[in-house]
């Protein structure tokens, strides 16, 4: 009796942890990436997440991040940037003790190619996580891979996939793993909506997440008529 006491005991404690994890919700991220010329080689980029563990509801994390890019080539492009990341690291309410605040340095070098219809970026990034929780802060580093392949359906219309490899420079070095896809919507010249579905892959939980996503690009450089 005592056994069977601990046995279903045990299944309660894990099923009840499960469930504060979120796993089973589908969550949303709200996305907005800019990148905005300003002179031949070089751009600015900025970005804006925030994600839930619920499409509308249950804060999960804030993203900010803003970098220079400078463009070796239209095929090309090298990146050094700034992030600042404010993580409620918990599915349940349970205010100011779950919170992680991160500020991060990340290079970054893209490449892209296109075979026959198909657009393919390849990302390579380095992290430097300087990462606090209150009582404690530490210092990781980590690297990703993304492999991204565009597919235009019409002028407006088109395909959105990626996947996304994290690997830990230290301790475990699977961190996560990324795998998407989307319907895009170019609206105007420099303007696209992407409506899509992430699959977020860690070691030990996996979460769904829709996601909705504004692109702006516009030249911030000043016309030759203007600057006559």
């Amino acid at each position: 009796m005592r056994k069977l006491v601990a046995i279903v005991i045990f299944f309660i404690v894990a099923i009840t942890q499960a469930q504060e994890t979120g796993e089973d919700k589908l969550g949303a991220w709200y996305m907005y990436f800019g990148m905005n010329k300003v002179s031949e080689r070089f751009s600015i980029h900025s970005e804006a997440q925030f994600r839930y563990y619920e499409t509308t509801s249950n804060f999960n994390q804030l993203l900010l991040r803003i970098g220079l890019n400078y463009h070796i080539s239209p095929e090309a492009i090298a990146t050094i940037g700034y992030g600042y990341i404010d993580t409620d690291t918990s599915f349940e309410d349970i205010p100011n003790q779950n919170k992680l605040l991160e500020n991060r340095i990340f290079e970054q070098f893209i490449l892209k190619n296109k075979v026959w219809e198909l657009l393919f970026e390849h990302r390579f990034r380095f992290e430097q996580r300087f990462l606090n929780s209150g009582n404690s802060s530490d210092t990781q580093h980590r690297a990703r891979y993304r492999l991204q392949i565009t597919l235009p359906l019409t002028n407006t219309f088109f395909l959105n996939f990626y996947d996304e490899i994290f690997l830990n420079l230290q301790d475990e070095i699977f961190g996560q793993n990324r795998l998407y896809a989307a319907l895009g919507l170019n609206i105007v010249e420099n303007l696209s909506l992407q409506l899509g579905y992430l699959k977020n892959h860690f070691s030990t939980t996996n979460f769904d997440r829709l996601q909705v996503g504004v692109f702006y690009n516009p030249d911030l450089r000043r016309k030759k008529s203007e600057a006559k």
